[in-house]
């Protein structure tokens, strides 16, 4: 009763704080070297959460290495590391590649990240580099000067070069496996996977264009059955979404006029950084964990 007690004293006084006197979120979850010990659990969204019982990617295994590894963001809840291992067994069997190379999914009791990201925060996204993995014995240092491939032409309007069928069928396995939700990729490389395809393109609905996403692919995991606390993206829209990706390259090559500006409409205010209060009530318990 008195650990209780403490707590809510603990978590009343920091939401009695004044937002600009209160740490930063970023800092108190990027200070955190290992997962918490608890059961694995999301809580919150994407973009405004964090993960508790976090397990850590291992750095290498026989068909993945994690990159990156000094900013110690290779953390995700432990369905998030099952599709990995899984995703890169079927990466194995493409022509050219070993395996994958993992980039950021999370920090280990995910939250706001000191730099980069504005989603990852609950373990359930992951980026995937576009780059072949014709080598899977990469040291600690080559894997921190080592970059991947950008597939982009045409500032995204299409695939370059470097796109070859084993990334169509290797994203193809992502969105149809059944735990992820959605796939982000830079608009060029959706166009393209929409003229190739010639079976069932129910899968592509879940894979999207967006902004950047040129040297990686990023997968986002629904949430896990039972993580009351998990809060899911809204699903795409119905359909394949290739219309859509196809718009969004006439608008690459021939931008709409900028809109006006309305000299009456407020300033627009920089995003404000997030403290412990603006997360879920249940992070301060996921910050506290040994």
């Amino acid at each position: 009763m008195m650990l209780t007690r403490l707590f809510t004293l603990l978590v009343a006084a920091a939401l009695a704080l004044p937002v600009s006197a209160a740490p930063l979120a970023k800092e108190q979850f990027g200070a955190k070297a290992t997962g918490s010990r608890q059961a694995p659990e999301p809580f919150g969204s994407y973009s405004k959460g964090c993960v508790a019982g976090a397990v850590q990617l291992p750095e290498t295994g026989p068909t993945w290495q994690a990159m990156r590894l000094s900013r110690n963001r290779n953390w995700g809840h432990p369905e998030t590391i099952d599709f990995i291992q899984d995703l890169s067994r079927e990466a194995a069997r493409q022509p050219g590649w070993n395996g994958l190379y993992i980039g950021d999914i999370s920090q280990p009791r995910g939250g706001p990240m000191l730099s980069g990201h504005r989603s990852h925060q609950i373990g359930l996204d992951v980026d995937i580099w576009m780059l072949p993995t014709s080598r899977l014995n990469l040291s600690r240092q080559q894997r921190e000067s080592i970059s991947s491939v950008s597939l982009r032409r045409a500032g995204g309007a299409y695939v370059n070069n470097s796109w070859s069928r084993a990334h169509h069928e290797i994203i193809k396995a992502a969105a149809k496996d059944r735990r992820v939700a959605r796939i982000f990729v830079f608009p060029g490389a959706k166009v393209q996977m929409c003229n190739d395809e010639r079976g069932n393109r129910r899968y592509l609905r879940k894979i999207r264009p967006w902004y950047g996403h040129h040297y990686h692919f990023h997968v986002r995991l629904s949430c896990p059955r039972g993580m009351r606390g998990c809060v899911d993206q809204d699903p795409p829209p119905r359909g394949d979404g290739c219309a859509e990706a196809e718009q969004w390259v006439r608008n690459i090559l021939n931008p709409p006029p900028p809109k006006k500006a309305d000299p009456n409409a407020p300033k627009p205010q920089p995003r404000r950084e997030y403290v412990l209060a603006d997360l879920p009530g249940q992070c301060a318990s996921v910050l506290r964990s040994n």
